[in-house]
This record gives structure tokens, C-alpha cells and sequence, in this order.
């Protein structure tokens, strides 16, 4: 056999649904099985779903993630299927990678690969590389050397996430022990530009170690972070021979060629000079699988067109939406709707990911809401098809006034009305949630959280964060894009024309408040995203005393966003896990 027909479940697991992550695995290997595929793999953790985080504490969790490994490996008959799950072991590891002890007597964990050929085990690969900075080292060990595949005499290296990218010496071992195919089990979350980087390293991978390279990623939403797919299989000379499709589940199949792996001449990850002990030690695993009755018909495998940005990140955004309102119970969502872009675009998101039928707007006059935000929110529902219920809340604004007039006394209007209308807003957003059993999905943009302009308990109350990652200038280009997808645009040209505003005074516009979006977005880009001083932003063109302006902002606004829902992450630093502030905080980026 020189040619070995490689499956891809590119699936979208739930983290803790064992019993459906386990039935649609089955599912996925009886396909492969009758498209006579002689290996079938899955991403990272597909039996538990990417990351269980402290569910990893619970030692009922672990076993039972054991005990569905079970059903797994019946499962695999006259085929060989690489497993990600969590293992357990006692055994001892090297002084340098071991961790602190467990207070508890836990048995050291391990993100693993279960190996498994003809409904039987035959070994494992453990997670090499576990970063020390991310959130896998607070559950997982550093693994050993992982092993090789001799599958009827072609040579199978596997290695799982960061193992191909970081942990160079193990994967180099394997490929000077003889590998001839490299499978890599991923669970790589999306952000803007990451599926380009990392198809143009496993060229470069794939054809400096002349190597056939085939990365599986998972796909789906998981609380902050969305999974993109875009698997991969490329030959050893770096050419792509299939790729997934984005955000999508698929089985992605391919037939490779090891006669010119074999005939490969100079490769550096067979040539590099390697200890003998250490390429000794790469344990090899011999399986027989049973002959392909009669002759195979080769496939022709897909090789799905890459989306463009502003394309991918609106998908993005589709699937995580779905993923977490349907992952977490919920069958319908309710926006408040303002006329506005952010609004608008959030709603649209929404009814792409669950249908018209599941979402409801609510437009809520002020005062200060304009004609032309109402007739904007109009058309925006008609357009979409969504159900909108109108609640003024002017009568109610005026109840709160005079309640607090004789507390207020003689003190002038200011900020604090302002926010009493949108804390007015969350409290009916709210309050529809609770009645109709709707989760609430916020509106609020990166660039406004990044700088504090938002109101805790009002906008920003709510379940989900729907473009709490995504800039304001960002919002404009993804409203455009999916105005240009259809027959006439569902957002409103005049919504998208409008100086934005949060109309809760007269003629009031953001401007008023904020530098212009063109310029605040590359300034809280280099401050929030890339940590660049002061100084060095000056230095790239910004006036100085708007860059003071805004970091001081920025970093007054802290304990708003400690508050701020949850939402999904696209850029390579979202508020959340990836930035943590303290909240009092001494120390200031410039002198006040």
C-alpha cells in the first residue's frame, strides 16, 4: 500500500457533552469506513470539546471521558482513528517539566491522542508542548516522546496543537525516525488572519521536512472563542492537496502518495543531526489493518477557496452566536434595536445565525430619539423580517427625574440622565428576557468598551457580547459587506451615512465625545492590542494630546469592562482572558 487514504472529521463539539461528542465521533468513523479510508482523524479534545477547563478538577468528569474512549475504540473496525481526549497517568515525568503536586493526590492529566486500530488501543500521544502562559497548563502535564504509526509498513507521525509549531525536537524525531505522513490534532480558535499564517508555516513545514502534513481543526462557538476549521492536508512539497471549508463541519478526505516522500531527496527534518538517543527512543507501533477489498476509485479531494477577511470574520461572528445560544438552551434572542449600526448589525448577525423567527427587536424612544432612528429601526426589522415591539421610555425617564429631584437638589443635568435612559433600556431588555425566556445580546462595540463609552446595568446588560471584539471602523466594513450579499441592502443606507450617536441629549453625536473612529481605532489598536507606549504611538502620526486622551480612557475604564457580558473573540488581544488589568491600578501610561 503506497497510497494512504486520509478522513478528516472537521466536527463542532460541545465541551462536557461526552455522550454527543461520542455519538457524532461514531458517526463521523462509520463515513470514513465506507468511503474506505484507512485512518480517520479528529482535532484536539473532541471527546471532552475544547477547553473543559475546571470541569478537568472533577475526577468523575475524567473517568467518564475514559469510559466514552471506550466506545470510541468498538467503534473502529478494519480502521485506524487518532482520538483527541484527556488522559490520565502516574507516571512519573521529567524533574523539568513537572508540575507542583495536586493538594488532593490527583494523577498528573494529559491532552492526548488515543491511537486506535481494529476496536483496540495501541498507544498514545501526549501533548508536548503546553504553554505556559495559556490555560491548558493550569490542567495538563508536558508529554514524553510521542510515537510513530507503521500502518502495513508506511510511517505515521502524530503530534497534537502546538507540538508541530513549538516542540521542534520531538516532531523532528519523529520525522528522523521515518515519518512519512505527519497527522496533527488542532483546536486552533479564529482570529482575524490566523488561518493564512498557519497554512503559509505548514508549507514552509511541510516542504522543508518533505513531509505529507494533515492538520484537523475543530470548528464551532465556545463561550469567547469561535473555531475556524480550514483544515489542511498538503504534500511534501508544501502544495495544498485539500482544505476544509471555514466554519463548517465536513468530513475532509484525501489519497496521498508516499512514493515521492520516500524518493525525497535532502529534506532537513530526515537529514538534521539528531542525537541517536533521541531519535531511539521514537517507540514505533506496528498495525495490519485488512487489505481494500477489490479496486479503490480514487477521490478527489476538496480544496475549499479561503474566505476573504471581512468575509470570515463575519461568519465568524454567525457561528458563535449560534453555538452559544444553541450550546447554552436557548432558542431565541432579543436586541435592542436604535436605529443605529451597531444595533443593526448585531441583529443581522443574529437572524443569519438563528433565524428570523428567533429574533426580537425592541425599539425604545427617548426623548431624544429622532425620526430618523425610528424610521431607520423600521426599516431595518421589515427588511429582516424580524418581530419589533416599540416601549417608550419617556414616561418613565420623566417618573425617575422627579423620584430624584429632591435628592439632586439643585444640580445640573449631566451625565447621570443620560445613563438613566440606557439603564431604563437594560431593565426592559431584561425584563422581556426573563418573561419570554430570551437570552439578550448586547450592541456594544470594542472601540466604545475600550474607552468607557457604555453604561453599566444598561447597554451593556445582557448575555452575550456579540462584536465586543470588533472596532468600530470594523462594524461599518461588516455592515457593508453583508448589505452587498443580497438583492438590496437589509441595513439602511441611511443608517450606515449618519453621524453615530447615542441620542440621549440634544443633537448629540459621539464625536462630540471621542476622537473620530478613523483615528481612535489605530490608537486603541496599538494601545489595547499591541502594548505600545505612548511615545511610540506619537511617534506613528497621532497628535499627543489625543493619544493622552484616549489611553486615559482606556485605562479609567477598567472595572466597566470586568463587568461587560462575555463576547467572541477575533482579534489577537480581546477584553477578557487575553488582557487582564488590574483593576486598582496605581500605575498610569502617562503623567497626569
Amino acid at each position: 500500500m503506497r497510497v494512504l487514504r486520509i478522513a478528516m472529521a472537521q466536527m463542532n463539539p460541545t465541551v462536557g457533552d461526552l455522550n454527543g461528542n461520542v455519538h457524532r465521533i461514531v458517526e463521523w468513523i462509520g463515513e470514513a469506513r465506507k468511503s474506505q479510508a484507512d485512518l480517520i482523524a479528529f482535532p484536539e479534545l473532541a471527546i471532552t470539546g475544547y477547553l473543559p477547563e475546571d470541569l478537568l478538577f472533577k475526577r468523575q468528569f475524567v473517568n467518564d471521558n475514559l469510559r466514552a474512549l471506550k466506545e470510541v475504540v468498538r467503534a473502529c473496525r478494519g480502521l485506524v482513528a487518532v482520538v483527541g481526549y484527556v488522559a490520565r497517568s502516574g507516571q512519573a515525568q521529567p524533574k523539568v517539566l513537572q508540575l507542583s503536586s495536586d493538594a488532593r493526590g490527583r494523577q498528573p492529566l494529559y491532552n492526548a491522542a488515543a491511537l486506535i486500530a481494529n476496536c483496540r488501543i495501541v498507544g498514545n500521544c501526549h501533548k508536548g508542548y503546553v504553554p505556559r502562559n495559556g490555560d491548558e497548563r493550569r490542567y495538563f502535564r508536558s508529554g514524553q516522546q510521542p510515537p510513530l504509526l507503521v500502518i502495513n509498513g508506511l510511517t505515521i507521525g502524530v503530534s497534537i496543537g502546538e507540538d508541530l509549531w513549538c516542540s521542534e525536537e520531538s516532531v523532528r524525531a519523529q520525522v528522523a525516525a521515518g515519518a512519512e505522513v505527519m497527522i496533527n490534532l488542532n483546536a486552533s480558535p479564529f482570529q482575524i488572519g490566523k488561518s493564512r499564517s498557519r497554512e503559509r508555516f505548514l508549507r514552509t513545514w511541510a516542504r522543508k521536512n518533505g513531509v505529507i502534513a494533515a492538520v484537523v481543526n475543530m470548528i464551532g462557538g465556545h463561550d469567547e472563542s469561535v473555531f475556524d476549521g480550514n483544515s489542511l492536508i498538503l504534500d511534501q512539497s508544501g502544495q495544498v492537496i485539500a482544505r476544509g471549508r471555514a466554519f463548517k463541519e465536513e468530513l475532509l478526505m484525501a489519497d496521498v502518495s508516499l512514493a515521492a516522500v520516500r524518493h525525497r531527496d535532502g529534506a532537513s527534518g530526515r537529514t538534521s543531526r539528531l542525537p541517536r538517543k533521541t531519535v531511539s527512543t521514537v517507540e514505533r507501533l506496528l498495525v495490519k489493518l485488512p487489505s481494500t477489498k477489490g479496486a479503490r476509485v480514487h477521490i478527489m479531494s476538496r480544496v475549499a477557496e479561503p474566505l476573504k477577511e471581512v468575509e470570515e470574520i463575519y461568519q465568524a461572528l454567525v457561528l458563535a452566536v449560534k453555538d452559544y445560544v444553541r450550546k447554552n438552551g436557548f432558542t431565541r434572542v432579543v436586541i435592542g434595536v436604535s436605529g443605529g449600526v451597531d444595533s443593526a448589525l448585531t441583529a443581522v448577525i443574529a437572524a443569519d445565525a438563528l433565524g428570523v423567527t428567533n429574533v426580537l427587536g425592541i425599539f425604545m424612544p427617548s426623548p431624544y430619539t429622532s425620526h430618523e432612528s425610528e424610521a431607520d429601526a423600521r426599516e431595518l426589522v421589515q427588511n429582516l423580517g424580524i418581530q419589533l415591539n416599540v416601549i417608550p421610555i419617556a414616561s418613565t425617564f420623566e417618573s425617575y427625574r422627579q423620584l430624584l429631584a429632591p435628592a439632586f437638589g439643585e444640580r445640573s443635568t449631566d451625565l447621570t440622565e443620560e445613563n438613566l435612559q440606557a439603564r431604563i433600556r437594560g431593565n426592559l431588555l431584561m425584563a422581556m428576557s426573563n418573561k419570554m425566556g430570551h437570552l439578550v445580546l448586547t450592541t456594544g462595540n470594542k472601540s466604545e468598551l475600550s474607552v468607557g463609552y457604555s453604561t453599566l446595568y444598561g447597554d451593556m446588560a445582557g448575555g452575550f457580547a456579540v462584536i465586543k471584539d470588533v472596532s468600530k471602523t470594523m462594524v461599518y466594513e461588516l455592515a457593508r459587506f453583508r448589505n452587498a450579499q443580497g438583492p438590496s441592502p437589509v441595513i439602511p443606507i441611511r443608517t450606515l451615512d449618519r453621524p453615530p450617536t447615542a441620542e440621549l441629549k440634544p443633537d448629540q453625536k459621539d464625536e462630540d465625545t471621542l476622537p473620530p473612529y478613523r483615528v481612535l481605532d489605530p490608537i486603541l489598536q496599538a494601545y489595547v492590542e499591541e502594548d505600545h507606549s505612548v511615545d511610540e504611538i506619537v511617534a506613528a502620526g497621532f497628535d499627543r494630546a489625543t493619544v493622552a486622551r484616549v489611553v486615559r480612557m482606556v485605562d479609567n475604564s477598567e472595572f466597566k469592562r470586568r463587568q461587560a457580558p462575555i463576547g467572541v473573540k477575533i482579534t489577537p488581544r480581546a477584553f477578557g482572558k487575553d488582557r487582564l488589568m488590574p483593576i486598582t491600578n496605581g500605575y498610569r501610561s502617562i503623567e497626569e
